[in-house]
């Protein structure tokens, strides 16, 4: 088959790249940085180089293929993410459209029907006569490198989040470092590798359903402070925890990370759907299988990076 994939070598493109390359599948990668050229090429695919604001490159990226992988991703830059993910979505199904491709294969996410900052499935709903699924990934096992200066609990702002959440005995015995959100503590969720992911997708791309499909992915169903310790456990620091705090609380923290407000709320408007449970009920309601990389597996890998940041 030719099949296409957006989202240049990421963690989950770069994988679903080596899985299909592998079944002898005639692959291209889109990517927007003419750098990853050479690195696409050398998995036994071919580069696309533009970008996906670009409707008439992808168009022609698109031309002539069995089944396209589209995903968005996320921007920590946009003034309204929802806006940017509706734009993008909306420019790939003009592409799709005038390519008249049969096959799509959407990343999405298991609140994409719950959090109003993320709908934006509806948008590939004018598609007709075309076999879409939408991959409903859980936590992203990668999301903790966006929380290694919290982990670290280095610096003033670290020491004070150790005293006020594990205190005076937890500071002067420098058992600093923490995991924090609206979502937290004994709150269960499910974690999910890329990998995991890529495996999923692949899967899909494949096959020829004749009805819209969505299709949950995971790894790994635990509480936070579970994974909290096995992340903890593997660089050294057993007693980590995942601290629970309220939305205003989590508003307040991404604003000082001056993370744009709308982002910042739909981040907030996310945690707390899962806090409340109902990712969780809508996943288990799916009963998908789990996916073989355990969290203990990435906590390796995650340990690695830990020590030379």
């Amino acid at each position: 088959m030719k099949i296409v994939i957006t989202g240049s070598l990421g963690n989950i493109s770069y994988p679903l790249t080596q899985i299909l390359v592998g079944q002898q599948h005639s692959i291209t990668v889109i990517s927007s940085n003419k750098k990853k050229q050479t690195e696409i090429e050398s998995l036994g695919a071919t580069a696309a180089i533009g970008t996906f604001e670009d409707i008439g490159f992808l168009t022609t990226t698109f031309a002539g293929a069995d089944a396209v992988y589209c995903m968005i991703p996320l921007s920590f830059t946009e003034p309204d993410l929802l806006v940017y993910l509706r734009r993008i979505a909306n420019n790939y199904l003009q592409a799709l459209q005038q390519a008249k491709i049969k096959r799509v294969v959407v990343l999405s996410g298991w609140a994409a029907d719950l959090v109003e900052g993320e709908k934006v499935e509806d948008v590939f709903d004018a598609l007709t006569g075309v076999a879409v699924t939408f991959m409903r990934p859980a936590v992203f096992y990668t999301n903790f490198y966006q929380s290694m200066d919290l982990i670290k609990g280095k610096g003033l702002i670290g020491k004070f989040l150790t005293l006020r959440y594990s205190g005076l005995w937890a500071l002067l015995s420098g058992k600093t470092g923490l995991l924090m959100g609206n979502c937290g503590g004994d709150d269960r969720t499910v974690f999910v590798s890329p990998k995991d992911i890529a495996a999923a997708v692949a899967e899909e791309l494949v096959l020829q359903p004749d009805k819209t499909t969505i299709r949950y992915v995971g790894s790994e169903e635990m509480t936070c402070n579970e994974a909290a310790r096995i992340i903890g456990s593997a660089i050294g620091k057993p007693w980590l925890k995942w601290v629970l705090i309220s939305d205003k609380q989590m508003l307040q923290g991404l604003k000082m990370a001056k993370l744009p407000q709308k982002l910042a709320e739909s981040l907030v408007e996310m945690q707390a759907t899962m806090h409340s449970g109902k990712t969780l009920e809508n996943f288990q309601r799916s009963r998908p299988k789990l996916g073989n990389v355990k969290l203990a597996e990435f906590a390796k890998e995650f340990a690695q990076v830990y020590s030379n940041k």
